[in-house]
Protein backbone atom coordinates (compact mmCIF):
# COMPACT_ATOMS: atom_id res chain seq x y z
CA UNK A 1 0.00 0.00 0.00
CA UNK A 2 2.93 2.69 0.88
CA UNK A 3 4.51 1.78 -2.53
CA UNK A 4 1.65 2.20 -3.97
CA UNK A 5 0.81 5.61 -2.17
CA UNK A 6 4.33 6.57 -3.06
CA UNK A 7 3.10 7.02 -6.51
CA UNK A 8 4.68 5.72 -9.90
CA UNK A 9 6.10 9.05 -11.10
CA UNK A 10 5.18 7.90 -14.61
CA UNK A 11 1.71 7.20 -14.44
CA UNK A 12 0.75 8.50 -10.77
CA UNK A 13 -3.14 8.98 -11.53
CA UNK A 14 -3.66 10.61 -8.38
CA UNK A 15 -7.35 12.13 -9.40
CA UNK A 16 -8.89 8.68 -9.32
CA UNK A 17 -7.32 8.45 -5.95
CA UNK A 18 -9.61 8.80 -2.75
CA UNK A 19 -8.96 11.47 -0.52
CA UNK A 20 -8.13 9.03 2.50
CA UNK A 21 -5.36 7.65 0.12
CA UNK A 22 -3.89 10.80 -0.78
CA UNK A 23 -3.80 12.16 2.74
CA UNK A 24 -1.98 8.76 3.53
CA UNK A 25 -0.14 9.17 0.44
CA UNK A 26 1.26 12.61 1.64
CA UNK A 27 2.37 11.52 4.94
CA UNK A 28 4.07 8.01 3.46
CA UNK A 29 6.39 10.77 1.16
CA UNK A 30 6.69 13.28 4.43
CA UNK A 31 7.64 10.42 6.94
CA UNK A 32 10.94 10.56 4.35
CA UNK A 33 12.09 13.88 5.94
CA UNK A 34 13.64 13.13 9.36
CA UNK A 35 16.38 10.97 7.64
CA UNK A 36 17.07 13.41 4.85
CA UNK A 37 17.66 16.23 7.60
CA UNK A 38 19.44 13.94 9.51
CA UNK A 39 21.92 13.09 6.46
CA UNK A 40 22.49 16.86 6.24
CA UNK A 41 23.33 17.59 10.54
CA UNK A 42 27.12 17.80 10.02
CA UNK A 43 26.03 20.90 7.16
CA UNK A 44 23.54 22.21 9.32
CA UNK A 45 25.86 22.22 12.37
CA UNK A 46 28.69 24.02 10.21
CA UNK A 47 26.13 26.89 9.48
CA UNK A 48 24.64 27.11 12.69
CA UNK A 49 27.89 28.02 14.09
CA UNK A 50 29.19 29.95 11.67
CA UNK A 51 25.70 32.02 11.90
CA UNK A 52 25.89 31.94 15.53
CA UNK A 53 29.21 33.32 15.79
CA UNK A 54 28.94 35.77 13.65
CA UNK A 55 25.70 36.74 15.89
CA UNK A 56 27.71 37.02 18.57
CA UNK A 57 30.41 39.50 17.21
CA UNK A 58 27.39 42.05 16.60
CA UNK A 59 26.16 41.11 13.50
CA UNK A 60 22.97 39.94 12.09
CA UNK A 61 21.07 36.77 9.97
CA UNK A 62 19.77 37.52 6.78
CA UNK A 63 17.50 35.20 4.80
CA UNK A 64 17.23 35.22 0.83
CA UNK A 65 14.66 33.62 -1.27
CA UNK A 66 12.48 33.41 -3.72
CA UNK A 67 8.82 32.14 -3.83
CA UNK A 68 8.25 29.83 -1.02
CA UNK A 69 11.54 29.56 0.05
CA UNK A 70 11.78 33.42 1.01
CA UNK A 71 8.31 33.35 2.35
CA UNK A 72 9.35 30.47 4.90
CA UNK A 73 12.80 32.66 5.89
CA UNK A 74 10.33 35.58 6.43
CA UNK A 75 8.42 32.92 8.85
CA UNK A 76 11.38 32.26 10.78
CA UNK A 77 12.83 35.94 11.14
CA UNK A 78 9.41 37.15 12.34
CA UNK A 79 9.02 34.66 14.93
CA UNK A 80 12.34 35.67 16.54
CA UNK A 81 11.77 39.05 18.32
CA UNK A 82 8.43 37.87 19.76
CA UNK A 83 10.23 34.18 20.91
CA UNK A 84 13.50 35.56 21.70
CA UNK A 85 13.08 39.32 23.04
CA UNK A 86 15.80 40.09 20.15
CA UNK A 87 15.86 43.27 18.25
CA UNK A 88 13.44 43.00 14.49
CA UNK A 89 16.66 43.78 13.20
CA UNK A 90 18.80 40.80 14.14
CA UNK A 91 17.44 38.00 12.14
CA UNK A 92 15.66 39.34 8.41
CA UNK A 93 14.01 37.75 5.91
CA UNK A 94 13.93 39.04 2.33
CA UNK A 95 12.04 37.52 -0.60
CA UNK A 96 12.57 38.41 -4.56
CA UNK A 97 10.22 40.51 -5.25
CA UNK A 98 9.22 42.46 -1.67
CA UNK A 99 6.54 42.36 0.40
CA UNK A 100 4.05 41.95 -2.12
CA UNK A 101 5.44 38.65 -2.45
CA UNK A 102 4.98 37.48 0.88
CA UNK A 103 1.46 37.06 -0.48
CA UNK A 104 1.20 37.34 -3.81
CA UNK A 105 3.56 35.54 -6.31
CA UNK A 106 5.45 38.54 -8.11
CA UNK A 107 6.24 37.31 -12.07
CA UNK A 108 9.55 37.13 -13.09
CA UNK A 109 10.82 38.36 -9.53
CA UNK A 110 12.81 35.51 -8.94
CA UNK A 111 15.05 35.70 -12.55
CA UNK A 112 16.75 38.48 -11.61
CA UNK A 113 20.36 37.86 -10.58
CA UNK A 114 21.73 41.31 -9.46
CA UNK A 115 17.81 41.92 -7.43
CA UNK A 116 18.78 40.13 -4.55
CA UNK A 117 22.23 41.95 -3.69
CA UNK A 118 20.88 45.02 -4.31
CA UNK A 119 17.50 44.15 -1.79
CA UNK A 120 20.92 42.93 0.76
CA UNK A 121 22.31 46.11 0.60
CA UNK A 122 19.09 48.34 0.85
CA UNK A 123 18.52 46.19 4.45
CA UNK A 124 21.99 47.78 5.41
CA UNK A 125 23.84 43.99 5.08
CA UNK A 126 27.53 44.49 5.58
CA UNK A 127 30.66 42.06 6.25
CA UNK A 128 29.49 42.14 9.91
CA UNK A 129 26.41 40.07 8.57
CA UNK A 130 25.90 36.49 7.46
CA UNK A 131 23.61 36.16 4.37
CA UNK A 132 21.48 32.61 3.98
CA UNK A 133 20.48 32.06 0.40
CA UNK A 134 17.51 29.52 0.49
CA UNK A 135 16.68 27.72 -3.28
CA UNK A 136 14.61 24.52 -3.06
CA UNK A 137 15.94 23.67 -6.32
CA UNK A 138 19.62 25.18 -5.85
CA UNK A 139 19.66 27.24 -9.31
CA UNK A 140 17.14 30.37 -8.45
CA UNK A 141 18.60 33.17 -9.94
CA UNK A 142 18.09 35.72 -7.60
CA UNK A 143 19.84 33.50 -4.65
CA UNK A 144 22.25 32.42 -6.70
CA UNK A 145 23.58 35.90 -8.13
CA UNK A 146 23.04 36.99 -4.16
CA UNK A 147 25.73 34.50 -2.95
CA UNK A 148 28.05 35.57 -5.33
CA UNK A 149 27.60 38.52 -4.65
CA UNK A 150 28.34 38.65 -1.03
CA UNK A 151 31.40 36.34 -1.53
CA UNK A 152 32.65 39.23 -3.62
CA UNK A 153 32.13 41.24 -1.12
CA UNK A 154 33.30 39.19 2.01
CA UNK A 155 29.88 38.62 3.42
CA UNK A 156 29.62 35.31 4.71
CA UNK A 157 27.20 32.58 3.35
CA UNK A 158 24.95 29.92 3.56
CA UNK A 159 22.88 28.41 1.55
CA UNK A 160 19.87 25.61 2.19
CA UNK A 161 18.50 23.85 -0.63
CA UNK A 162 16.35 20.02 -1.08
CA UNK A 163 18.72 18.53 -3.91
CA UNK A 164 22.38 17.22 -4.31
CA UNK A 165 25.12 18.87 -6.05
CA UNK A 166 23.69 21.78 -7.01
CA UNK A 167 25.12 24.98 -8.20
CA UNK A 168 24.91 27.24 -5.07
CA UNK A 169 26.41 25.06 -2.87
CA UNK A 170 29.48 25.72 -4.79
CA UNK A 171 29.06 29.43 -3.50
CA UNK A 172 27.85 29.55 -0.23
CA UNK A 173 30.78 28.57 2.49
CA UNK A 174 28.40 26.67 4.48
CA UNK A 175 26.05 24.75 2.57
CA UNK A 176 23.13 22.31 3.61
CA UNK A 177 22.19 20.10 0.73
CA UNK A 178 19.01 18.26 2.13
CA UNK A 179 17.67 15.23 -0.58
CA UNK A 180 14.16 15.67 0.14
CA UNK A 181 13.80 13.71 -3.36
CA UNK A 182 10.63 13.32 -5.89
CA UNK A 183 7.24 15.45 -4.47
CA UNK A 184 4.00 14.13 -3.91
CA UNK A 185 3.02 16.76 -6.49
CA UNK A 186 6.13 16.24 -9.17
CA UNK A 187 7.50 19.99 -8.94
CA UNK A 188 5.64 21.25 -5.92
CA UNK A 189 8.12 22.29 -3.52
CA UNK A 190 6.15 23.68 -0.99
CA UNK A 191 5.25 20.18 0.17
CA UNK A 192 8.85 18.24 1.13
CA UNK A 193 11.15 20.79 0.70
CA UNK A 194 9.17 23.81 1.98
CA UNK A 195 8.67 21.07 5.20
CA UNK A 196 12.55 20.16 5.16
CA UNK A 197 13.87 23.69 4.89
CA UNK A 198 11.49 25.10 8.00
CA UNK A 199 12.92 22.15 10.02
CA UNK A 200 16.21 23.08 9.31
CA UNK A 201 15.11 26.82 9.41
CA UNK A 202 13.99 26.07 13.20
CA UNK A 203 17.46 24.25 13.36
CA UNK A 204 19.67 27.02 12.93
CA UNK A 205 17.67 30.20 14.58
CA UNK A 206 17.08 28.42 17.70
CA UNK A 207 20.79 26.82 18.22
CA UNK A 208 21.64 30.44 17.73
CA UNK A 209 19.51 32.14 19.94
CA UNK A 210 20.06 29.48 22.65
CA UNK A 211 24.08 30.14 22.57
CA UNK A 212 23.44 33.99 21.91
CA UNK A 213 21.95 33.71 26.05
CA UNK A 214 18.49 33.98 24.86
CA UNK A 215 16.76 30.83 26.88
CA UNK A 216 17.46 29.59 30.24
CA UNK A 217 17.24 25.65 30.66
CA UNK A 218 15.04 25.36 28.20
CA UNK A 219 12.63 28.40 28.93
CA UNK A 220 11.28 31.58 27.04
CA UNK A 221 12.71 34.01 29.40
CA UNK A 222 12.70 36.88 27.23
CA UNK A 223 9.35 36.25 25.05
CA UNK A 224 7.36 38.98 24.68
CA UNK A 225 4.41 39.82 26.55
CA UNK A 226 2.54 39.99 23.91
CA UNK A 227 -0.84 38.41 24.14
CA UNK A 228 -2.58 36.71 27.45
CA UNK A 229 -1.30 33.04 26.08
CA UNK A 230 2.18 34.58 26.79
CA UNK A 231 1.98 35.99 29.80
CA UNK A 232 0.25 32.64 31.25
CA UNK A 233 3.13 31.37 29.85
CA UNK A 234 5.47 33.47 31.62
CA UNK A 235 3.48 33.36 34.89
CA UNK A 236 4.03 29.55 34.87
CA UNK A 237 7.60 29.63 34.21
CA UNK A 238 8.29 32.37 37.40
CA UNK A 239 6.07 29.61 39.31
CA UNK A 240 8.26 26.42 38.25
CA UNK A 241 11.50 28.68 38.40
CA UNK A 242 10.87 30.48 41.46
CA UNK A 243 8.43 27.85 43.12
CA UNK A 244 5.97 31.13 43.46
CA UNK A 245 2.34 31.22 43.75
CA UNK A 246 0.22 32.17 40.85
CA UNK A 247 -0.78 35.48 41.79
CA UNK A 248 2.57 36.44 43.07
CA UNK A 249 4.13 35.11 39.83
CA UNK A 250 1.77 36.90 37.84
CA UNK A 251 2.01 40.19 39.28
CA UNK A 252 5.51 40.26 39.61
CA UNK A 253 6.01 39.41 35.66
CA UNK A 254 3.52 42.09 35.38
CA UNK A 255 5.92 44.50 37.10
CA UNK A 256 8.85 43.81 35.14
CA UNK A 257 7.25 42.49 31.97
CA UNK A 258 9.76 39.89 30.91
CA UNK A 259 11.02 36.54 32.75
CA UNK A 260 14.47 37.01 32.63
CA UNK A 261 14.09 40.82 34.67
CA UNK A 262 11.31 39.11 37.15
CA UNK A 263 13.72 36.27 37.69
CA UNK A 264 16.58 38.96 38.87
CA UNK A 265 14.29 40.99 41.30
CA UNK A 266 14.14 38.04 42.85
CA UNK A 267 17.71 37.50 43.30
CA UNK A 268 18.63 40.33 44.77
CA UNK A 269 19.35 41.14 48.05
Amino acid sequence: MENRLLMDKHNPALENLPIEDIIAGIHACDRQLADAVGHALPAITRLAKAASNCLEKGGRLFYLGAGTSGRLGILDASECPPTYGVPHDLVNGIIAGGDTAIRRAVEFAEDDTQQGVRDLLAAGCTPKDFVIGISASGTTPYVHGALKSCRERHIQTGSICCRLHVPISDIAEFPVEVDTGEEFIHGSTRMKAGTATKIVLNMISTACMVKGGRVLGNKMVDMQLSNNKLIERGTRILMEIADMPETEARETLLRYGNVRKALESLRRP
